[in-house]
């Protein structure tokens, strides 16, 4: 049974840093390139961030570029979002599955970033 479980979100005022953790299960995590996605209500659901399966070619949307840093811990099954000089803009329900991702979701962890 695929599972992501996520966490670490919260409210932080603009300007300030969160890190999202995100543990996986029911696949071979070593295979897949893992991502976060966003989503605010009544959107789609976006791609924020990727990483490689070693853990070395992180890709990032234009818009977060030089704020977040994604990473990976492949014997603890975890992918990680540092987000740094967060902005109102980046105020969504994040969660983390694979590239592409599989049908199965986890609960997300909200993210608000409000003065």
């Amino acid at each position: 049974q695929i599972q992501f479980v996520e966490s670490g979100g919260g409210r932080v005022q603009p300007g300030g840093s969160l890190r999202l953790s995100c543990a996986a299960s029911g696949f071979v995590f070593g295979s897949r390139t893992m991502t976060w996605y966003r989503q605010i209500p009544q959107n789609e659901r976006e791609w924020v961030a990727s990483i490689s399966l070693g853990g070395t070619v992180p890709n990032y949307r234009d818009s977060v570029q030089g704020r977040f840093t994604i990473s990976r811990d492949n014997d603890k099954k975890e992918v990680y979002l540092q987000m740094t000089s967060l902005k109102p803009d980046d105020t969504a329900v994040y969660y983390c599955n694979t590239e592409p991702p599989f049908d199965s979701w986890g609960q997300g962890t909200q993210v608000t970033v409000s003065s």
